[in-house]
């Protein structure tokens, strides 16, 4: 095993185990985690065995990630519980406040615990956003209009995924539910300026959040920069937010980043923005050439903060929790 710091880069791979190109890459010292899709999985046992893999390449490990909210955005379904949308709980919480954070917390526990038995480490949940009705690429992703439904709802997530030992990322900073364009296909724009932005934020600033995701958003009022490429919103959250978890960058290749320029352009204009972690995903030739020609300084505390999202302690299944949960889901389904 190489004892290699992790870097600033996370990427992706094409199958269900490493090639040689991957080992190549994921031992390189500018790549720091790994963010898993659809494709890697084909079932709890393989995708243990791929996490096992991925883990035993350096000390200290890669992070191992994943998008697993729920609802539309659930890369292991086949022998996973396949979880509903946010949105659900939002509905419940108006008929049963109480009930719908029992619920959340529920869920967040197994989330958490489904994907720590396969050796994953993290997952790209809650959703803040709040529920405009206005973007169709966040829609049922969250969990309700008013930050107060949030607030609770996503709280008691992030409880969830914290007592089976994993963190929580809130995306997408400053907020993403106004926008219409989806920033995977276009460049949206929210002109409103920031007192109006007030409610979108209030999560940030209210939510025990172990890593933040900016949105691929422009807000021209605030700054020209999409808000993962803008050192003022980033620096706001640091703060003025006294944030000082992992900042994420959204992926670098999506249309919503395009602004930035080419791939190294894009990843300069993040790292130098104040993004900790910089995703590049379904895009193999720009990891290639980001390897080839970014050659970013090595930073001890971004690394720490990423480091920090590995589940820290030892952890068995409650059995029990799974149990309830598994109703709650079986209610909102």
């Amino acid at each position: 095993m190489k004892n290699i710091p992790l870097g600033p880069l996370m990427i992706d791979i094409a199958g269900h185990e490493l090639s040689s190109l991957d080992v190549e890459r994921l031992t390189d010292p500018r790549v720091g985690g790994i963010i898993l899709f659809a494709r890697n999985y084909c079932d709890r046992q393989q995708l243990a065995a791929l996490c096992r893999s991925i883990h035993a390449l350096r000390a200290p490990a890669l992070v191992i990630a994943i998008d697993h909210e729920g609802g539309r955005v659930q890369r292991c379904r086949e022998g996973f519980t396949v979880l509903p949308p946010m949105r659900r709980l939002g509905a419940w919480w108006d008929r049963d406040p109480a009930a719908a954070q029992r619920a959340a917390r529920a869920i967040g526990y197994l989330l958490a615990a489904e994907l720590r038995e396969c050796g994953a480490d993290f997952s790209f949940t809650p959703v803040l956003d709040l529920d405009w009705g206005r973007s169709a690429v966040i829609g049922d992703r969250a969990f309700h209009r008013q930050p107060r439904a949030v607030i609770a709802l996503a709280g008691a997530l992030i409880d969830g995924l914290h007592d089976a030992g994993m963190g929580c990322c809130g995306k997408h900073f400053p907020g993403h539910g106004w926008a219409e364009a989806d920033s995977h296909v276009a460049i949206p724009v929210d002109e409103r300026g920031f007192d109006e932005l007030a409610e979108d934020m209030a999560p940030y600033r209210q939510l025990r959040l172990d890593a933040v995701m900016p949105a691929h958003v422009i807000y021209p009022r605030i700054d020209s920069r999409p808000a993962g490429f803008s050192p003022l919103w980033l620096e706001l959250l640091r703060r003025d937010f006294a944030f000082d978890g992992v900042i994420f960058s959204d992926d670098l290749s999506m249309e919503g980043a395009s602004v930035a320029g080419d791939i190294v352009a894009r990843a300069e204009a993040a790292w130098s923005a104040g993004c900790d972690v910089l995703l590049v995903c379904n895009a193999p030739e720009a990891v290639g050439e980001l390897l080839a020609r970014w050659q970013p300084a090595f930073d001890p505390r971004r690394a720490a903060r990423l480091e920090r999202l590995r589940p820290d302690f030892a952890w068995q299944v409650d059995e029990a929790c799974l149990a309830a949960a598994r109703v709650a889901v079986a209610a909102l389904v």
